[in-house]
């Protein structure tokens, strides 16, 4: 793959875009290696040595990527302190979503009562959250939009072949989720990396049923060429780390933290090699979750800021590789976090309220529309049209 030429820089409207809220949630149901091995031909210490994962977060019945994506957005504006109606953009990152259409992130937006948000969903795999920051932040830079909701998750195992243990082992189920909000003041999401390479789709895919070159066996299961994956991951993630630091004018040695995508232990230890930088300075968590794919980095944000690995003025990178073939990397300025004594009880009070009311509308357009449906099968006109059907039969 041909390295690609230095970018160009965005115009600078005067407007950036900074992370001001953060949530996550996974399911509770915990598989360890050792259930795996159960299920599958494998073992812990196989799993543990080839990908540095020990266990995964697993959706029960009542859990989807919608439930999921709720409960990360949720704390998102907890966070945040702000009303699901100051939202104007909802974006979700997703492989795995319920329905081809309605998007998850229309789902997601009717749940939390944003009434006044465009929403839509996402497709780059492992990379789509950066993707999908990127799209909120670029929408926030050109004024369109004053606050986005960026989501990135997953139900995995519902699309895995669990008797294929080269990919049943490696993923989990999550969300994370990122609030951005417009501000004069610098910092933010600084430049973003977006690549793809289709060439190598079928290295990595989840065929639909308009899929025929794969087969009825197939369809909806993944399929990966791990090999191919692991080659393709290790040559692009540090030459997209490179380029994002370069085009913000820093160094590798003015970051403080890099969120890489959680895929596979050894690939994060070749890429720090390449990097000629400690793997220490990796936000790290596959060992508890797996691979979430487009929810792994937002999760592992989620984490590195409870750990406090970062503070205000830190310059971090995100990096994300998966199916696509695609990558991305992101450099942000870290903001201000706001402080839980500053956040508003009557907002969180007003939110509570409002996905209250978000639930009792949607409750009652439903009743609406089957009580409409039943009003028009037992008009007069449809009996007596029935009536004369059923005589001249």
């Amino acid at each position: 793959m041909p390295k690609e030429s230095k970018r160009t820089r965005r115009r600078d409207t005067g407007i950036y875009a900074h992370i001001a809220g953060w949530g996550m949630a996974v399911p509770d149901t915990v598989m360890t290696n050792d259930d795996l091995s159960a299920i599958v031909e494998t073992s812990d210490e196989w799993i543990t040595a080839r990908t540095g994962i020990r266990e995964r977060r697993i959706a029960n019945e009542r859990e989807s990527t919608t439930t999921l994506a709720i409960r990360a957005a949720q704390r998102a504006l907890e966070v945040a302190d702000m009303l699901p109606r100051q939202i104007d953009l909802i974006i979700v990152a997703t492989s795995t979503p319920e329905f081809v259409f309605p998007s998850t992130a229309s789902l997601v937006q009717d749940a939390l009562g944003a009434s006044l948000a465009g929403a839509f969903d996402l497709s780059a795999a492992c990379s789509g959250f950066v993707y999908a920051v990127d799209m909120a932040a670029q929408a926030i830079r050109t004024g369109s939009v004053s606050a986005a909701l960026v989501i990135g998750a997953e139900t995995m195992s519902r699309v895995l072949d669990w008797q294929d243990r080269t990919t049943c082992i490696l993923f989990g189920d999550g969300a994370g989720a990122l609030v951005l909000k417009a501000s004069l003041e610098q910092g933010g999401v600084l430049t973003s990396v977006l690549r793809s390479d289709g060439a190598g789709g079928e290295l990595l895919a989840i065929p639909t049923h308009n899929n025929i070159a794969l087969g009825e066996l197939k369809v909806q299961k993944m399929v990966m060429a791990g090999g191919e994956v692991f080659k393709f991951a290790t040559r692009v993630v540090d030459e997209s780390i490179r380029q994002v630091v370069e085009d913000s004018s820093i160094t590798l040695d003015d970051v403080k933290l890099i969120v890489p995508h959680q895929a596979n232990q050894r690939i994060l230890d070749a890429v720090a090699k390449k990097l000629r930088i400690e793997p220490e300075r990796f936000m790290v968590n596959l060992n508890r979750y797996g691979n979430t794919s487009a929810a792994s980095i937002p999760i592992a944000l989620c984490e590195a800021i409870d750990q406090k690995r970062i503070k205000e003025g830190d310059h971090i990178v995100f990096v994300g590789f998966g199916g696509g073939l695609t990558w991305a990397a992101m450099c942000v300025k870290w903001g201000t976090p706001m402080l839980e004594s500053s956040r508003s009880l009557l907002n969180t009070r007003r939110r509570q309220l409002r996905y209250v009311l978000a639930r009792w509308r949607n409750r009652l357009l439903g009743i609406q529309r089957t009580f409409l449906g039943a009003v028009k099968i037992l008009s007069p006109r449809r009996i007596r049209e029935s009536f004369r059907r059923d005589r001249s039969g």
